[in-house]
């Protein structure tokens, strides 16, 4: 049984008191580039017809509706985040779409998902991965829950580098960030968010941790110059032998 450490109890409460402004500054701080980001990923997951994803660390339902709008009308997609304030704000937004049938929302963490084992057909998570308490675990239980032969996407931030783009970005993400977040919102979360950035592994030290919770076939994609990064694995298909 899973059980939330002290940290994690924290970063809830963090986006618990940011939920709020959670939307405005995603759209702030991202000079509107976070669309285009969920625009990616919803075209890289795969889905049967009549079939279910799952937008794992939801938030306020961002990448969950853009998977809707994207998929055939058959799709049906879940949206699960730990923090209830935010699940209740993907209720709000959902609720005025016109994918609001298509779309249901849990509460729960990544780390312990609510669904019986080969579920969905995707699961994405959009800026969540970093968040998790166990990522392995985390990982692990997303394996789990889809079908064989089922695809994960992961959006998430990086660290472009050290060439010029780098250091403007360590500027920005270190300095100019927590003081624009910490106008309008509150800043030890929008120091929160550079500190989980640098400190996430590189891109092969994760892509081996996806290994090792059980996908195959993983890649890696750079956005942006790589200020993100698009990761995927699938779990493996049923053996014929």
């Amino acid at each position: 049984m899973f059980e939330m450490t002290n940290k994690g109890k924290r970063v809830r409460e963090m986006f618990k008191g940011i939920a709020s402004r959670y939307d405005f500054l995603n759209r702030l701080l991202s000079f509107g580039i976070d669309t285009h980001w969920r625009r990616f990923v919803a075209g890289q997951i795969d889905y049967g017809k009549g079939g279910s994803i799952l937008d794992a660390a939801t938030g306020t339902g961002d990448m969950a509706l853009r998977i809707a709008a994207t998929a055939p009308p058959s799709v049906r997609i879940v949206g699960m985040d730990f923090c209830e304030e935010m699940i209740e704000l993907a209720r709000v937004k959902t609720k005025n779409s016109r994918n609001s049938e298509r779309i249901a929302f849990a509460v729960a963490p990544c780390e312990m998902i609510p669904f019986r084992d080969c579920t969905f057909d995707s699961v994405t998570i959009a800026f969540g991965i970093r968040n998790l308490d166990n990522r392995v675990e985390g990982l692990k239980e997303i394996c789990r829950v889809l079908k064989p032969g089922g695809k994960m996407v992961i959006l998430e931030f990086s660290a472009p580098g050290n060439g010029f783009l780098g250091l403007l970005y360590g500027w920005y993400f270190r300095k100019a960030l927590p003081l624009i977040g910490g106008v309008v919102s509150n800043s030890n979360a929008y120091r929160y968010l550079p500190e989980s950035v640098y400190e996430f592994p590189s891109r092969e030290d994760f892509k081996e941790i996806i290994s090792f919770s059980g996908f195959v076939e993983i890649t890696h994609q750079d956005l942006t110059a790589g200020i993100v990064t698009v990761f995927t694995g699938m779990k493996p298909p049923v053996s014929s032998s």
